[in-house]
């Protein structure tokens, strides 16, 4: 394509509080490679650690960075003022933590103008600076710890359920109403839910990647974890049909290991089947911490299962209480009900 072929896009990025990564993640999106026009819209949530004055310094500096308000500090209600506020007809998402490669936006364009789709992404490169943020990321890159996402490394392009941030046609996602703002996590995939039930596609290709900054403690991947698997539980009540088999496991296995705690007690035939069931657990926490281990190095090993344990156990208790409070309490119908 020549220059005057490729499409203008606009690029949201929702931020809150963003001091410590904004500037380099912004400087980014303005040193892409892309040959058409680009503008970046940073919606924030009344920060109050610098980041405001940071974006506004270099929106001076380059007319094509806006700063826009997002009263509502949620990320759906910053991307639906950044698909208004966007000039463009596609638009791309990228977070102020996040550092895209040069070749981003030109690879996004170049799929989605190949697949004909409506949202096309990548995959995520897991990049870690501390010993801690490194077993994190090899957990997270093993499907045993998060499950069989394309995105999440397939060497192979193809159609997916979802992608993380994404390069969006902007009149498709208005038309459908944009993102959910009752979903405080999870709203990207309900969106690429409805879209594929309105016909679109979505398409993964491992050529378009971006940087991924995995958390720091096993207690701050446990919180991290406990709310998105809180938050799936909304999403799925609202879209049941959208239920996964690896959406349920985790949960299934947290409630297991309760229910075989219990029946424990009840003789020792319980007793054999729970430990069996256990060592099963151990043995394949074992293997793929073995696995990943050969891979990201063997320093890694000795958290690797702990990792793995917190991954699974934190989306299980968290999906296990979003079905307590969504499913049995009702407690959206509630609050929408005005009760």
């Amino acid at each position: 394509m020549s220059n005057h072929e490729w499409p203008p896009v606009s690029v949201v990025m929702p931020i809150y509080n963003e001091a410590a990564t904004i500037e380099r993640s912004l400087r980014a999106m303005l040193a892409q490679d892309y040959p058409g026009p680009v503008e970046v819209i940073c919606v924030d949530g009344l920060s109050d650690d610098g980041t405001r004055e940071i974006v506004g310094r270099v929106a001076a500096e380059d007319p094509r960075v806006r700063l826009v308000s997002n009263p509502r500090r949620i990320i759906p209600a910053a991307m639906n003022i950044g698909f208004r506020e966007a000039r463009y007809g596609l638009v791309a998402r990228m977070d102020g933590h996040t550092f895209a490669p040069p070749d981003y936006l030109r690879r996004c364009v170049e799929v989605l103008q190949e697949s004909g789709a409506e949202c096309v992404g990548g995959r995520w490169e897991y990049v870690a600076d501390t010993y801690m943020a490194r077993v994190i990321a090899a957990a997270m890159e093993s499907r045993f710890g998060v499950g069989p996402g394309r995105w999440r490394g397939a060497k192979e392009a193809g159609e997916a359920d979802t992608v993380p941030y994404g390069l969006w046609v902007r009149d498709r996602v208005l038309a459908l109403g944009g993102f959910d703002e009752t979903l405080l996590v999870n709203e990207d995939y309900e969106l690429a839910y409805r879209l594929r039930q309105a016909g679109g596609r979505i398409y993964y290709s491992p050529d378009i990647r971006t940087d991924y900054h995995p958390r720091r403690s096993l207690k701050a991947l446990w919180k991290q974890y406990f709310r998105y698997g809180f938050w799936k539980a909304r999403m799925l009540r609202m879209h049941p049909r959208s239920v996964r088999l690896r959406h349920v496991v985790a949960p299934l296995f947290v409630v297991g290991l309760v229910a075989g705690a219990v029946l424990s007690f009840f003789g020792s035939l319980w007793r054999w089947l729970y430990g069996l069931a256990l060592a099963a657990y151990a043995l394949l926490v074992l293997f793929f911490s073995l696995r990943q281990a050969a891979r990201h190095g063997w320093r890694v090993l000795p958290l690797l299962p702990f990792a793995f344990a917190t991954l699974h156990l934190a989306w299980g208790a968290g999906f296990l209480k979003g079905v307590w409070r969504w499913w049995i309490r009702r407690d959206d119908e509630q609050e929408e009900s005005g009760a």
